[in-house]
């Protein structure tokens, strides 16, 4: 993914994730998921190797040795501009985006709390208590390896928690992370319409190995799952195709 972008058709990139994960797409070789709560990503073992890297493309067309730095600049960029834009057309009141706590290491003292918690190892999370969103780089970097979408994904994943708690209860969905999916992907696919994102090829199979990867094993049950491989790829592309509106409970659409 780069920004900015030269538009083009976007509609069968949605599809071809539900094909992806119907003929088999990757997230094999990743181990079963610790389920966080708020969280877009169980951790890697320390001594995972992750796939072949994907060619990355920064914004500026260069990648210098920096690329995961700068897919997360643009992934934070993209994903405020989409909603500063787009709140006032989908929802009453005005918008203040969660502040960016950024990186840090969960494996070293002095980890950031959420509440009396310190920010989990190797995972990403949007905190309520501080309305904050922040990610451990060695699940960034992990995941980059695998393809620059990744970072993408796991940002707009917790943005679209920040966003549930922004909402009347009614808005959000009792499988909140099934939620956070859907929003990521109407933020993403709504971005390549906005002009401010672009799909290159290979991404929508990197966005298909990554919610695969990032599945639980089990169908969703309980508030806090993340539901599995099916559900995850399911919802996303919902919101890929029909926008935020489509990612509200059925009571309010």
């Amino acid at each position: 993914m780069a920004v900015p972008w030269y538009p083009r058709s976007w509609a069968p990139l949605a599809a071809a994730l539900t094909l992806l994960l119907v003929t088999g797409c990757a997230g094999g070789d990743v181990p079963a998921p610790r389920v966080e709560r708020s969280s877009a990503a169980p951790a890697p073992p320390p001594d995972a190797t992750p796939g072949t890297p994907t060619p990355l493309t920064s914004p500026d067309g260069t990648d210098g040795g920096t690329g995961v730095e700068q897919d997360i600049d643009a992934a934070v960029s993209v994903t405020t501009t989409y909603w500063q834009t787009h709140w006032p057309e989908l929802f009453t009141g005005g918008y203040n985006p969660p502040r960016i706590l950024g990186t840090y290491d969960g494996g070293t003292p002095g980890t950031p709390v959420c509440g009396s918690e310190p920010l989990p190892d190797d995972n990403a999370v949007y905190c309520p208590d501080g309305d904050y969103i922040a990610w451990d780089m060695d699940l960034m970097r992990w995941g980059h390896a695998r393809g620059d979408a990744w970072v993408y994904l796991v940002i707009a994943h917790e943005w679209g928690h920040a966003v549930q708690n922004r909402l009347d209860a009614g808005l959000v969905d009792l499988a909140r992370e099934l939620q956070a999916d859907c929003l990521a992907g109407a933020v993403l696919f709504g971005a390549a319409q906005d002009g401010t994102l672009t799909f290159e090829e290979g991404d929508t199979e990197e966005l298909a190995d990554a919610l695969t990867a990032l599945a639980d094993r089990t169908p969703w049950t309980d508030i806090s799952d993340h539901g599995d491989a099916s559900q995850r790829v399911g919802y996303f592309s919902r919101g890929a195709r029909s926008g935020v509106k489509s990612c509200l409970p059925d009571v309010v659409q």
